[in-house]
């Protein structure tokens, strides 16, 4: 299994960037599929990004604006988040499942990070 532990997020204003991390430790990290989900208020838990070895996928929402990285040797995931729009507001979080040919949504991804809070503003 993999332990998830998450930083970053705040308020930037609409246009702005943020950048999310999200260190992991147990067993054969690069075994492991990692993403970034979001959910805003009375909205429904959505894929963002994910990343296994060198193979990335995207939301239509943030594809050309998010771009999702990880450091082996820091056993770090990150999210890298441009051009922020207020739709982007959510809390965001950080998940990992060994990897699979599955679908991007929230129950195919056992492991969680506690969420961190990204508002953007205008």
């Amino acid at each position: 299994q993999v332990q998830l532990v998450q930083s970053g997020g705040g308020l930037v204003q609409a246009g702005g960037s943020l950048r999310l991390s999200c260190a992991a430790s147990g067993r054969s990290f690069s075994d492991y599929d990692l993403g970034w989900f979001r959910q805003a208020p009375g909205k429904e838990r959505e894929f963002v990004a994910s990343t296994i070895g060198w193979s990335t996928h995207y939301a239509d929402s943030v594809k050309g604006r998010f771009t999702i990285s990880r450091d082996n040797t820091e056993n770090t995931v990150y999210l890298q988040m441009n051009s922020l729009k207020s739709e982007d507001t959510a809390i965001y979080y950080c998940a990992a499942r060994i990897s699979r040919s599955q679908p991007f949504t929230p129950s195919y991804y056992p492991y969680w990070a506690a969420g961190t809070q990204v508002t953007v503003s205008s």
